[in-house]
């Protein structure tokens, strides 16, 4: 493999005003794929019951787009080390744009759940490609700051999708379909500003191949153990056949996939980047904090809406305290950093009001003061928006400029993975107890197991309402107790890693300085 660039320009340093420029067509573009995610979530029943789909249909709307964003991500990140990162992010916003029109229109639920499909690898590019711009764009030194605005769009997006899919429905004169129209226009309006003000060297790789037998068998296997996750416990027991098949086969494809990302030249994931050990210290603490903080937060609303009796959009208005907390911390966080050049001590400080926030959230039950509620959840807010984009800004300081796809592509997936693992796991756990604390109080339950639909408490006696409130009141603060020892095993890791001096280099300036060619901004 040789590599060439083109004649010298001006360099490859961007100024201010087109940094901000850039940024914010990679903002818009991320906004809109965690829209995707998230819009969804108060408009599923309507959705469902026009398209006349089944409570497994409810189920796969929301996972399928999952599975596709979590499973391409390895291979938009490799190929944003190969190939020119600005087509490939305005690739990945027009499959959404795609997706996004298919789902609007759909008239039956199999056309709904094809277009979440090609919506999730829209965004599984984005995820994977914006912090892989960014990072040819600035150094990590200056990157912090930045990372922190990244924090906070990803923070504003978690809630603000929740709340317009509530609002589209509710509206008369929109609907449901505007849940998926209404991310379009950002969409379109981040490939037209991403055209304009985008300019990051073009590396030419000559006989460069791309290892797409990998690529598939890495999504086939993990895809595979996230079906599993989903399913389990609902559609068949934790312990059964379809539980040893599916793990079975999902860790011998995972494997075969190694051993063939072994034997070529450019893997989608190459091995070798985990023989640094930052690398696989912060991937870790990622897979961690994204079991504990998906796997704890994603039940809030329930508990909202089941415990404390609330309507859904008062649900998502009361995470707002969380948001806010993320907001703070993480804006505040990246301009220290970019500032001192410092990064652990922000780490450790984040894992540790984890920590906090999640002993504070195990006392919750139904009778927990709003107010109080309210500041347990700033707590957790904080130590996450310390973490979350910081881990990642750590790992690509320390990694060859040729990699820096491929690392942050990984620290994405293996968060991504931790959540999924961490809503389906503790998801059953939540079921379990709920139906154990209701069977205390008023016998057996007519299903017999955990998987009973979600109860209408405007429906039911108001004796048997308040077993129910009680019992998922209970129920959620026993998640956050176990999610504890995930934050408390993330923080420990976090102590091993080895505080390295941010780099004054910008990505696309230490690709030219490790390739010994110069390049051209485009």
């Amino acid at each position: 493999m040789t590599v060439t660039a083109d004649p010298p320009a001006d360099g490859v340093k961007l100024s201010r005003s087109q940094v901000v420029q850039a940024l914010s067509g990679l903002m818009m573009g991320i906004f809109v794929a965690i829209l995707a995610s998230t819009v969804v979530a108060n408009a599923l029943p309507r959705i469902v019951a026009d398209l006349g789909g089944s409570q497994s249909s409810y189920t796969w709307v929301v996972t399928t787009e999952l599975l596709a964003m979590t499973a391409t991500v390895p291979l938009w990140g490799k190929l944003s080390d190969l190939y020119n990162k600005k087509l490939l992010t305005q690739l990945s916003l027009v499959m959404f744009v795609a997706g996004s029109l298919v789902a609007g229109f759909s008239q039956d639920i199999g056309t709904l759940i094809a277009s979440r499909v090609v919506q999730g690898v829209g965004a599984g590019g984005l995820t994977a490609l914006v912090s892989v711009v960014m990072a040819a764009m600035l150094s990590p030194r200056e990157l912090g700051k930045y990372m922190g605005i990244f924090g906070a769009v990803f923070a504003v997006g978690t809630v603000a999708g929740p709340l317009i899919g509530g609002v589209m429905v509710d509206t008369s004169w929109l609907g449901w379909r505007w849940c998926f129209f209404f991310g379009v226009p950002f969409a379109v309006a981040a490939i037209l500003l991403l055209q304009r003000t985008l300019k990051i060297p073009t590396v030419k790789r000559e006989g460069v191949k791309v290892d797409y037998l990998g690529a598939f068998l890495i999504m086939l296997g993990v895809s595979t153990l996230l079906v599993w996750t989903t399913l389990a416990g609902h559609q068949f027991d934790w312990l059964s056949g379809w539980t040893f098949f599916m793990v079975g086969g999902g860790v011998a494809v995972l494997a075969l996939a190694v051993w063939v990302e072994s034997r070529v030249a450019e893997p989608i994931v190459p091995l070798s980047i985990f023989r640094n050990r930052t690398v696989t210290l912060t991937t870790t603490v990622s897979f961690l904090v994204g079991v504990a903080m998906f796997g704890g937060t994603v039940f809030l609303s329930q508990y909202f809406q089941l415990s404390l009796g609330k309507s859904p959009t008062v649900a998502g208005l009361m995470s707002l305290p969380m948001i806010f907390g993320m907001l703070i911390s993480s804006t505040l966080s990246g301009q220290l950093i970019s500032r001192t050049g410092k990064w652990k001590g922000h780490l450790i400080t984040g894992g540790f009001f984890m920590i906090a926030g999640f002993v504070l959230l195990a006392t919750i039950d139904r009778g927990t003061d709003i107010v109080l509620l309210s500041a347990y959840m700033v707590v957790l807010g904080v130590g996450v928006g310390m973490l979350m984009q910081n881990l990642v800004l750590v790992a690509q300081n320390d990694v060859a400029a040729q990699d820096l796809g491929a690392s942050t592509s990984v620290l994405t997936f293996f968060r991504s993975m931790g959540g999924t693992i961490g809503v389906s796991v503790l998801g059953a756990v939540l079921a379990n107890r709920v139906t154990s604390e209701i069977t205390a109080h008023l016998g057996p339950l007519p299903t017999g197991n955990g998987t009973a639909a979600v109860p209408d408490l405007a429906t039911l006696p108001e004796p048997i309402a308040n077993v129910i409130r009680e019992a998922y009141g209970v129920a959620t603060s026993e998640i956050f107790l176990y999610c504890l020892p995930f934050a408390v095993v993330a923080v420990a890791v976090i102590f091993f890693l080895k505080q390295i001096p941010l780099k004054t280099q910008t990505g696309a300036e230490r690709l030219a300085e490790e390739s010994g060619t110069t390049v051209t901004l485009h």
